[in-house]
């Protein structure tokens, strides 16, 4: 399983951000191998890790190469104060099944 952290603090969204944000999130949620995703805030709330996981590597690669995509990376120090980007490679995963998935 693939996970995709994107960190970042919020700056100010527009239409533009609002429809690039729809378009992406519904663009990896139709992926074959998209699984799920979830948000953490920071404890002051001014840091967003939104998460998304997928089961292959080949999926991310077919995000990353959207169109919608491509056009928000171009802009996003338009609407973040500071973000970053950690993919990694999750190689087991367990717990007692009583937390939401």
């Amino acid at each position: 399983m693939i996970c995709c952290q994107f960190i970042f603090k919020p700056g100010t969204y527009d239409e533009d951000f609002h429809r690039l944000d729809g378009q992406i999130d519904e663009f990896a949620r139709a992926l074959p191998g998209f699984e799920r995703t979830e948000t953490w805030f920071s404890e002051d709330r001014s840091v967003v890790n939104a998460v998304y996981y997928f089961a292959d590597l080949q999926s991310v690669r077919e995000l990353a190469r959207f169109p919608q995509h491509q056009e928000a990376k171009s802009q996003v120090t338009r609407w973040y104060d500071g973000y970053q980007i950690i993919v990694s490679e999750i190689t087991a995963t367990y717990g007692d099944g009583r937390l939401p998935r």
